[in-house]
């Protein structure tokens, strides 16, 4: 199948402008109605066979655990290593911790395909399997591979597409940023999130469709229907200038970000995995006593429309749903997003910007209410007149099991959430945030999960008329 007859774009158009265009248009695009979504991934699902199995950690097929460090690794070298982590902070209610972290010192591609299809920009996105998604099939970037994959690691077949994103002359870049993965799980991770816009006709695989940006935010209104990597990929894309009115210059907000990165102090040692403290492994975890934050488990995994077809695999299982929330107000008019500058172990920089509120509850209910996240009660406690948006989307599928946060963006007023926050937190517009989202390292994924729903008009934050 080839895409439909595709129109020159006027030149004067900016991008900003031709992505409003595509965010306009949400009933329908090229090809399938957006109701029509929802009914197309169920039968990709039918047409391939997938199944995924809890099995023991000593059953995992070409991983094992060394003899020395207890480190969990994979008979090529390749792919990625749990090993364990020693971290000391100089803030924060927790000083000092021990846990696994997942090191894969390789850079990935997290790639879109654009193509502007009757005037209106299309994004070809993928009916993708990931074996720790909760509904298994998602619609993820066209080409979603780690380094070793796209080199033929596995063994397996080739990653469709991946010749628009290693070749330069097939496409003209609408955005390319190196963007941090999830910072509490991941050691120093990095992907390459671009968008490219292809020349030529382009040739359609049965698991993949054109879909508009509007039409893939009315789909971010439902659950675990765009997947994490998609999310962070939409999230670059420049899409809101600068907003006049705000708060701070955005000068004055990179100033307090490099400030509030150089008042931590975060001492991280990666150490044995065999020795961490209170976290123990059984056959089928490695997890802690308490039952708090995540465990290790493995899976066998079988799937038929992907590169190899049988695997097995590790993965992290976090033992509560998080929550992952904007608080926003007006000022003059103009709405402005509460973010925090918030410490991760496993970040390259130490600190990124984060929603509001980013936690898993019930990690945090053991302690007394001045050591929980701050305004996570306001959050909790929003009534649903206050509540802009609500959806749960999974996180990395490829390496946690149901891993899912509840994303929320909650309207608050001056005493929930005074023009003067305390330190580690800073109002900014979503157009200050656009404009950092397409800079490494200063949004995080849950950041640009919600920055993604403002780019494609999920949701509007603007006063009611």
């Amino acid at each position: 199948m080839t895409a439909p007859t595709v129109l020159r774009r006027r030149t004067d158009d900016t991008l900003a402008q031709r992505l409003a265009r595509s965010a306009a248009q949400r009933a329908e695009g090229s090809g399938l109605r957006t109701t029509e979504v929802a009914g197309w991934l169920a039968e990709r699902a039918r047409a391939h066979h997938f199944r995924v199995e809890r099995i023991a950690l000593n059953d995992l097929d070409g991983w094992f655990f060394a003899a020395d460090t207890g480190n969990l690794h994979h008979h090529t070298g390749r792919f990625f290593s749990v090993e364990g982590l020693d971290v000391r902070h100089s803030n924060g209610a927790i000083r000092r911790w021990q846990q696994p972290i997942i090191r894969q010192p390789e850079v990935g591609i997290l790639g879109i395909l654009a193509k502007e299809i009757d005037g209106v920009l299309h994004f070809l996105l993928q009916a993708k399997m990931e074996p720790g998604n909760r509904n298994l099939l998602q619609l993820s970037p066209t080409v979603q591979a780690t380094h070793s994959n796209y080199t033929g690691a596995h063994r397996g077949a080739p990653v469709k597409y991946l010749e628009y994103f290693t070749d330069p002359r097939r496409g003209s870049v609408l955005t390319d940023v190196l963007q941090s993965e999830h910072g509490s799980w991941f050691y120093r991770k990095s992907n390459r999130n671009i968008v490219l816009e292809a020349l030529g006709e382009v040739r359609v695989d049965d698991d993949f469709c054109w879909l508009t940006l509007g039409q893939i935010g009315e789909l971010l209104r439902h659950d675990n229907v765009i997947n994490m990597d998609a999310r962070t990929v939409l999230a670059s894309c420049p899409v809101t200038p600068t907003e006049p009115g705000a708060l701070y210059t955005d000068t004055e907000l990179r100033s307090w970000f490099t400030a509030e990165r150089s008042r931590h102090t975060l001492a991280v040692e990666r150490v044995p995995l065999a020795g961490i403290e209170e976290w123990k492994r059984g056959d089928l975890t490695l997890g802690r006593d308490d039952g708090r934050y995540f465990r290790l488990v493995a899976v066998a995994v079988e799937a038929g429309n992907r590169e190899v077809a049988r695997w097995s695999q590790p993965l992290f299982e976090p033992t509560g749903t998080g929550v992952s929330a904007f608080l926003f107000r007006h000022f003059a008019g103009v709405p402005h997003l509460l973010v925090q500058a918030k410490v991760e172990a496993g970040l390259l920089a130490t600190v990124e910007l984060a929603p509001t509120v980013q936690c898993t509850p019930a990690n945090w209910a053991h302690l007394p209410e001045p050591m929980r996240p701050h305004l996570l009660g306001v959050v909790r406690e929003a009534g649903p007149e206050r509540v802009r948006y609500a959806a749960v989307h999974s996180e990395e599928g490829g390496r946690f099991l149901n891993a899912e946060n509840s994303y929320l963006f909650v309207e608050a007023d001056e005493a929930q959430a005074p023009v003067e926050p305390p330190a580690g937190f800073r109002w900014a517009t979503p157009g200050q945030l656009n404009n950092l989202a397409q800079h490494g390292h200063y949004l995080n994924v849950q950041a640009r999960t919600l920055l993604a729903c403002l780019n494609a008009g999920t949701v509007c934050l603007d006063p009611p008329r």
